[in-house]
């Protein structure tokens, strides 16, 4: 068995509203270091799969076709056998 971590966020020519929004909230509150904030989502799946190969292709699968808008969206995955 295996714990996917799935990071998707906006790809870098695509503007993130809201993460301008939470930018300018932090200015608001002082933090006026903060450059630039991106948005993003974050998933972990439990694989029920023995092989590390096939647990890699169903994840990449279930990116593709559901968990990430791949036109406007990149995404990452992270494998851990449990």
């Amino acid at each position: 068995m295996f714990k996917a971590t799935v990071f998707v966020t906006l790809r870098e020519s695509v503007l993130d509203p809201q993460g301008s929004a939470v930018r300018g909230s932090l200015h608001t509150l002082g933090f006026d270091e903060v450059g630039e904030v991106r948005i993003g989502k974050y998933m972990q799946l439990e694989i029920d799969l023995n092989d590390r190969a096939a647990a890699e292709e169903r994840v990449k699968e279930m990116c593709e076709k559901l968990l990430a808008n791949t036109v406007i969206e990149d995404y990452r995955y992270e494998l851990q056998e449990v």
